[in-house]
Parts: structure tokens; sequence; C-alpha cells
């Protein structure tokens, strides 16, 4: 379809509720969803205490979603979400009287662009959408580190739904990660066919995948032999539709030598991804090397604040806590995407590469990021 096909701009109002008649308004949702799969889950709900979402009536496609930020007779601090929890501003900062204009892009499947804005004095004076086919669409395929996590178990956060922040104009995420899955079964289950009824060309594909590949259930998959050639046909499908394969390997758990060094958990699935990368001349980001550097940097106890370590009641949806060495707050998902995004840079991932940065020039490092 055309660019600009479908265009709305409009001064938001807190007031103004859903209407389907109208096609866009806010609204609250009933309860924060707890099921991945349906992909339920709103914006506003990603927020404690939560927020409400401006839903907004769209063609599935990609967006360009332009925001006017400020408020006229006070200092505002926004950060904006969209989608199922997808962080695209954190915190931004505007003076009394200015105004400020951040321009993002997202991907839409499900007929419905929604938008919620937080912070400690959100301020968002205009929103402006408009459709463009030209916006490549980023997919993302792994497990439950990558995953759109929902709403209920925030703040449990995939890295894919922090990446959107470092991502400028000109790509929209899709990601189709899901917990528990493996290189194996993530194509069983037909998710990867999902992916090839959309994938076009010029739009990139990354892949991460190992933490479920270990395990020994059905699942399962061998380093050297099935792992690699079921990763092989994530590459085959890119091609076949001339679009760019990206392998990502797996973070490192939580898990440290007495030395303080970081132990490999993964065995020789990270050798071997790196090894097929290597023999079909794909991009590799070695999001394992990143991650051992980083968390050998901070040490055992300051890692347990990009993991989810939580104390009972501290949050709603773990009223026991939580004691998780594998998957991430959203400080530390947000983290993570920051690896991810300068792997991504480090490799020139094309086209891919131009469309990242890590945080420093744009105020996205600021805080918990």
């Amino acid at each position: 379809m055309p660019d600009l096909e479908f265009g709305c701009a409009f001064a938001p109002d807190l007031q103004c509720k859903y209407d389907m008649a109208k096609g866009y308004g806010y609204s609250d949702s009933t309860v924060p969803s707890k099921n991945e799969d349906l992909e339920d889950s709103w914006p506003g709900d990603y927020y404690i205490p939560a927020v409400p979402s401006l839903l907004i009536d769209v063609p599935k496609g990609n967006y360009r979603v332009t925001l006017t930020l400020g408020a006229p007779d006070r200092e505002a601090v926004t950060t904006v979400k969209e989608g199922l929890g997808h962080l695209r501003l954190y915190e931004w900062r505007t003076g009394a009287g200015e105004r400020v204009t951040k321009t993002f892009d997202v991907h839409v499947n499900d007929g419905q662009l929604k938008l919620a804005f937080g912070g400690a004095a959100p301020a968002v004076h205009y929103v402006e959408v408009k459709r463009m086919a030209s916006i490549a669409t980023v997919f993302l395929a792994g497990d439950s580190t990558v995953t759109d996590q929902p709403s209920g178990q925030f703040p449990y956060t995939g890295w894919g739904q922090m990446l959107g922040v470092f991502l400028n104009s000109g790509v929209a995420l899709d990601n189709h990660a899901r917990s528990g899955r493996s290189s194996k079964s993530f194509i069983n289950e037909n998710r990867l066919i999902r992916i090839a009824k959309k994938l076009r060309k010029g739009d990139c594909l990354l892949v991460q995948f190992a933490h479920n590949d270990e395990k020994d259930n059905e699942g399962g998959t061998q380093p050297f032999t099935s792992y690699q050639a079921y990763l092989q046909r994530y590459i085959d499908l890119a091609r076949e539709k001339e679009a760019y394969p990206v392998l990502i390997a797996p973070m490192h758990r939580r898990f440290f030598e007495q030395d303080g060094t970081i132990r490999n958990t993964h065995g020789d699935y990270i050798e071997a991804m790196r090894q097929l990368a290597e023999r079909e001349k794909v991009p590799f980001v070695d999001l394992a090397a990143l991650s051992k550097a980083y968390y050998e940097e901070l040490g055992g106890e300051r890692t347990k604040e990009v993991l989810l370590w939580a104390k009972p009641g501290q949050y709603p949806c773990l009223p026991e806590g939580a004691e998780d060495n594998t998957h991430f707050s959203e400080r530390g998902a947000a983290e993570i995407a920051r690896l991810v995004a300068k792997g991504l840079m480090e490799a020139r991932v094309e086209p891919l590469w131009q469309h990242v940065h890590t945080g420093e020039e744009t105020g996205a490092a600021k805080a918990f990021i």
C-alpha cells in the first residue's frame, strides 16, 4: 500500500473516552492480562500505577507516530509506551512553555494503535499518526528473554519490549518471541510460518535461541547438529524473502564463579551459533560476550537490579517475591536491549545499523536506562 494512505492528527484529551464511532479515545483495561499468546495487553498497564491507554483504530501496518510534548504553564516529564509495553521515550523533560517533537515508528497487527503516557508529570500536546508502507519491519524470534511479557507479569520484561527506544525512524518492531520456545519448538508450532507470511524484501529477522534448546525435552536440540539445522531454516527463510537474517547469541544467566566471573551455562550452543554465522556469512551479535562483560562489571549484588529480584509484596504479580537469575526487570531489559543495539551497530547489520543508537545522544541513557 502507498505511504500516507491513512493519517490522523489530534490533541489528546484524557476526558475523551474511547468510542468506536470516533475510532479513538482513552480507556482503562479491565484487568492486566497474563496470557502471553493472546497479545491483549494495553500499554497503560505497564506503568505502576497503571494509566489510561490511548486507542486509535487503524488498519494493520506500519505507522509513523509524531508526538508534540510539553505544557504551556509547567515543566513536564513524559514517558511513552506503545503496544505491548514497548518503551519509546523515557522521562523526556520539557520546560514550561517548551514544545518538543518526537517521532518513532510502530507496527500494528490487530487494527488498533495503542499509546500510553506516563512519567512524573506527562504532557502530550499533539499526536499525529501516518501509515507508511515504506517503513521496514524488524521481526524478532526468540524465547522469554526476548518476548513481549504480558502486562499482568510486569515488571517482568523482555529485551524486545525495550529495543524500540534505541531505534530511529525507518523501522518498526514485530516481536514474535514466546516464553519457553526453542529454535525447534518455535518452528514446530508454526510461529516461523506466521513471520514468513509477513516478511518483505528489506525487512530484518533477529533470531535468539538456546535457553530452551539446552533442555532435555521435545523442544531440545543438539548444538552442532539439530540446533544449527533449525537455525538454518530461519536464515533460509529470510534470504528467500530478500530480508536480512541476524543471529544473536543468548545472554548469560546470573551465575557467578567464586572468582567473580560469569559461568557459561549454555555449553556449546554459543559456539555452534557463531560457527553457523561464519559459515553462512550471517551477521552475528555476541550477546553472550556483551552480557558477560556487563554482569561482571556490575558484580553479584548489582546484577540483582538487572535480573528480576524482588522482595515479597514489592509487586502485585509477585506476592512471594522473586529471585530470578534468567529474566529481566524493566531496567535490565533496557540494558540488554542497549547491548543488542550496540552489537547491531558494531556488526554493521545492513540496513538496520543505520537506524540504531545506544541512547547517549538522544537522552535514552538517562535514569534507569
